[in-house]
């Protein structure tokens, strides 16, 4: 991801002292953060889940592009310095490169999901106890409907989300 460091020139650069909290869970900002220096973390309710310290590493990224609440919180874990920018739907359309690197990055963490659900729902196949769910939850996650999006409108929510 160190390429996305290369399209940041119209980012406000920012520096967190470590202990910072960048992005609070449930909270809306429509900006994106790409992490210059430090280490960062990921943390859902009270369980950090992710460590970044790769430099280019993108965060605030699906809050963007589901135009939903942020799903985490990401705190600075060390001194960290980031470029941040306000209107990321603009930064977006402007560098569609950014764009598609962000895509191929979902898409990878999207197939690393999916091949650890299959792995679990063929272990556990036939035990009848709450792991039976995994293969409802991949169909669903398979089968969901395109969302109509139209840049700059008012979107809908999905209400089975």
């Amino acid at each position: 991801m160190r390429t996305v460091l290369d399209y940041c020139s119209g980012g406000v650069q920012r520096n967190f002292a470590a202990g910072s909290t960048i992005i609070h869970e449930g909270g809306t900002t429509g900006h994106l953060y790409v992490l210059i220096e430090g280490r960062l973390e990921v943390i859902k309710g009270d369980t950090v889940v992710a460590s970044i310290v790769e430099p280019g590493a993108v965060v605030g990224e699906m809050s963007v592009l589901l135009d939903k609440p942020h799903t985490a919180t990401v705190r600075a874990a060390a001194d960290s310095t980031i470029y941040e920018f306000g209107d990321a739907a603009s930064f977006l359309r402007d560098q569609p490169a950014v764009a598609l690197l962000i895509a191929r990055l979902l898409a990878q963490r999207l197939n690393v999901a999916t091949t650890y659900l299959a792995d679990i729902m063929h272990q556990y196949a036939g035990h009848g106890d709450h792991l039976a769910m995994v293969g409802e939850i991949l169909q669903s996650m398979i089968n969901l409907p395109p969302i109509k999006v139209s840049p700059g409108s008012d979107r809908q929510s999905d209400p089975r989300m």
